[in-house]
């Protein structure tokens, strides 16, 4: 079985943080630090209960990636949709074009593992975007280290490619 593993380096605000993906380091440039504002625990879903629910939700959440391109390209969540890095201008608008039409009570699930929880700079703005929009089931998955590590590394579903 291949196993894409993605490990990062991200330690800083201002430094890069660097995917490989056994084929060589990628850098990924992110535009802005994490959010001082936190998700309520209540509203954090961990990768485990993810893959459960996942298997039996019927129907299922609206998955939306909102970390670097290059990584949702190397592997994510099957069903789910690239939004954009939800730090950027173009990532928070194509989150609220996405999700404008739906009713605020639309089970959603938004996920990025660009890098550990601490030090991500997309989940908090996009789930603050989402919550200020009026959307009052969303969930965030709580990737502690990175997609790599807490995601594929545990053999939950992957999808690669656009």
């Amino acid at each position: 079985m291949f196993v894409t593993t993605l490990a990062l380096a991200c330690t800083t605000a201002a430094q890069e943080p660097v995917l490989f993906d056994g084929t060589g380091p990628v850098v990924l440039s992110f535009q802005s630090a994490p959010s001082d504002s936190t998700i309520p625990q209540a509203q954090l879903i961990t990768p485990e209960q993810l893959a459960q629910a996942l298997q039996s939700a019927k129907p299922k959440p609206l998955l939306l990636q909102v970390g670097p391109h290059t990584l949702y390209a190397q592997a994510h969540i099957p069903g789910s949709e690239y939004m954009g890095a939800g730090s950027s201008d173009e990532g928070q608008q194509k989150l609220r074009t996405r999700v404008k039409p739906l009713p605020h009570n639309t089970a959603i699930v938004i996920y990025c593992g660009c890098c550990p929880w601490s030090h991500c700079p997309n989940v908090h703005p996009a789930y603050q975007l989402l919550h200020s929009l009026g959307f009052t089931n969303v969930k965030v998955l709580y990737i502690g280290d990175n997609f790599g590590t807490d995601w594929v590394s545990k053999g939950y579903p992957v999808a690669k490619g656009d």
